[in-house]
């Protein structure tokens, strides 16, 4: 039996192997070994799940097979775009592929799903605004949310999630990155940001940053690696995140007057300096009651004359709405 086919037979039988134990059961040298896997891959024969020195080789399912339905070529490009699958075992499957995965796994047909896509992202791009280099304007959403709003105008790279569907490409990307404590997604979620924030920084001409400090304690904290893959040139303001005896993150907060009043007594804006305009930026907005506190607090020092400008990675759809996960 040709050595491939004896591959394939043994992981039929055991299900799953490392590179390790196919070479003994085969005979033949690890070199000659990953030929015949790299060609198996090539081919959506086998898969492989895992990185060194933990790599298991498995059958591949037969999800891509049902490609076989017609799908015209824009709606496959725009799902190629901006679709990103992540299994319940952690493996990312990107634009169309995923699609396919995903209407599987959820039992949907895929050509009806597909159309049904494009339309839910056709209601939620309406808020994207062309004028403010394609993102969200969620200005209306915290004007309605507060008694007063503070800040001049607020952005989203994208929703965090949209119905149905679920979280957004940026939204899983935050959520992984934050969640597996992973600097490669960190920096992956920075350079999508950055040129909606070089945008910013030339239209409103800003020239003090602030980025919203986190709450829980983490070996990596996404918004330094943020702060420190962005480079800006900009100066920096200082915002501190005061520390208690015990430690209440917003997103357990769901009631609007507790997150206000979290904001209010957590965050301190500890800068004296003067600013033209500012650029605060957050990781997700729920409810963007610390961006509208800390805008207050920069108009009470009066540190700023001209507009402050909220950005955040991700936001709601909702009026008051909670992103518990992030």
């Amino acid at each position: 039996m040709p050595t491939s086919k004896k591959l394939l037979a043994y992981l039929e039988r055991q299900k799953q192997a490392t590179g390790h134990e196919l070479a003994e059961y085969l005979g033949i040298s690890r070199q000659g070994l990953f030929k015949h896997l790299n060609r198996l891959i090539g081919e959506d024969k086998i898969t492989k799940i895992g990185k060194p020195p933990k790599v298991f080789y498995l059958i591949k399912e037969e999800a891509s097979k049902d490609k076989m339905v017609e799908i015209d070529p824009e709606t496959e490009k725009i799902i190629n775009e901006r679709f990103l699958f992540v299994s319940p075992t952690g493996e990312r499957e990107e634009g169309f592929e995923g699609f396919i995965h995903w209407c599987k796994k959820t039992k949907q047909p895929l050509q009806k799903t597909a159309k049904e896509y494009l339309e839910t992202l056709k209601k939620y791009d309406f808020f994207r605004k062309k004028i403010h280099g394609n993102l969200i304007d969620g200005t209306d959403k915290i004007k309605k949310t507060f008694q007063k709003s503070y800040l001049d105008k607020l952005f989203y790279v994208d929703f965090y999630s949209i119905e149905r569907f679920g979280k957004t490409k940026l939204g899983q990307l935050l959520l992984y990155a934050k969640q597996s404590q992973n600097r490669t997604l960190m920096k992956e979620l920075a350079k999508e940001a950055k040129i909606k924030i070089n945008f910013i920084l030339k239209k409103y001409q800003i020239d003090g940053v602030g980025f919203v400090p986190p709450t829980v304690k983490r070996e990596i904290q996404f918004m330094r690696e943020l702060e420190k893959n962005l480079s800006l040139k900009q100066r920096r303001i200082s915002i501190v995140k005061v520390k208690t005896d015990i430690i209440v993150p917003q997103k357990t907060l769901n009631k609007l007057p507790d997150r206000v009043e979290n904001a209010k007594k957590t965050f301190v804006v500890n800068e004296n300096n003067d600013f033209k305009n500012i650029l605060l930026i957050d990781d997700a907005v729920g409810s963007g009651a610390t961006l509208n506190e800390l805008a207050s607090q920069m108009k009470a020092r009066k540190i700023c004359r001209g507009k402050i400008i909220g950005l955040s990675i991700t936001g709601s759809f909702k009026g008051f709405d909670v992103i518990s996960e992030v």
